[in-house]
């Protein structure tokens, strides 16, 4: 068994690195969209999902030094996606907020992607579709059992 999951660990190393950069390329080629690195898409998407956030919640909740997150917003305010905000209730903590820019790019990023998956979904045989459907709830498994063991 032992043997088995080596191979399997092997084989999704290999595989989702690049199928995620194959999709995130024909996205932003799809889209005509930018070339935003996957950390500052993260945050992104952390302070879409979760925000304001002051940037030592943003560190904590990507599991990242705060000085990354310091960097990503510096070069990421000049570019007109995050907001840095003086905290209402404490002028001394920043809130840190995605600017409508941001959601603007995330909402095509998110339809470039799907539609590039939806073109090559439909060029596999049904049969593949349907393992690459009944695998999804198994993949949200792992994901959460992988994160269940990340620091």
């Amino acid at each position: 068994m032992t043997g088995d999951l080596d191979t399997a660990a092997l084989e999704f190393t290999r595989l989702l690195g690049p199928l995620r950069r194959a999709v995130l390329r024909a996205s932003r080629q799809a889209a005509d969209l930018p070339d935003l690195p996957e950390a500052q898409i993260e945050l992104l998407r952390l302070l879409v999902a979760d925000g304001p956030l002051s940037p030592r919640e943003a560190a904590t909740a990507l599991q990242v030094a705060p000085s990354t997150i310091s960097n990503l917003v510096k070069t990421m305010r000049t570019a007109g996606l995050v907001a840095r905000d003086s905290d209402p209730e404490d002028a001394r903590t920043a809130r840190l907020s995605a600017t409508d820019t941001a959601l603007d790019l995330l909402d095509r990023y998110d339809r470039a992607s799907a539609s590039a998956l939806r073109r090559s979904l439909a060029q596999l045989p049904a049969a593949e579709r349907a393992r690459l459907d009944a695998a999804l709830p198994a993949l949200r498994a792992l994901t959460a059992a992988v994160n269940s063991h990340t620091p």
